[in-house]
């Protein structure tokens, strides 16, 4: 999974949480509304991310270590820390990606992270996710978990599942395991630390083409 599928994933966890409307039963139904909620209560959040990349070419797994923050639904920025270190930030439109060398690739993303918004907030966005994905739901006394499996060519050739787990008492993500066709497995654990708080600007600071 190379540095900008990577980041897309993050991102999808912590900004387009209308993933989650996935199907009209009762469980993911009450899981869709306090997701809801959570996504009015809370407007920002800062915290930290273990990820673990597993594949078979590795000899051990991966573990990277670092720091998000997300403001709404239009920013985000994730720093992994040394000897690993690359920085991620998206803002609006913009989706810049900062390897350890501090070369950056810019990417105009915000029209398609605008039509996923807009394609997973219509009422029939249920419809269009049960096409596309099989969709399992559990629950433990802690957290939900929701399995994503494509049903259709244009996932399956990407990715063989997606879980989601959330937290059951404030329906905060707690980790998302991405499982893809390159052979790629990666799991983030996401541990909030901060929520509400305001965010100093250069926090979402992006560099935009000229």
């Amino acid at each position: 999974m190379n540095l900008c599928r990577r980041a897309c994933c993050v991102l999808a966890l912590l900004m387009l949480p209308s993933l989650l409307a996935a199907q009209s039963d009762d469980l993911l139904m009450r899981v869709w509304g306090g997701v809801q909620q959570a996504q009015d209560k809370f407007t920002t959040g800062c915290g930290s991310v273990v990820e673990t990349r597993n594949s078979r070419l590795m000899v051990k797994p991966m573990v990277l270590h670092g720091k998000f923050c997300a403001e709404g639904m239009t920013r985000f920025s994730l720093e992994y820390f040394a000897p690993n270190s690359m920085r991620i930030r998206f803002n609006t439109d913009y989706l810049n990606v900062t390897n350890g060398d501090g070369n950056t690739e810019v990417l105009d993303i915000g029209s398609g992270v605008r039509r996923a918004q807009s394609a997973f907030s219509r009422e029939n966005s249920i419809d269009g996710l049960k096409k596309n994905f099989t969709i399992v739901a559990q629950e433990n006394s802690r957290e939900y978990e929701l399995r994503f499996v494509p049903r259709t060519e244009a996932f399956r050739r990407r990715l063989n599942y997606l879980v989601v787990k959330l937290d059951k008492r404030d329906f905060l993500p707690r980790s998302l395991e991405v499982d893809g066709k390159s052979g790629v497995n990666s799991v983030f654990l996401i541990n909030f630390t901060t929520l509400n708080e305001k965010l100093p600007a250069e926090t979402f600071e992006v560099y935009k083409p000229k």
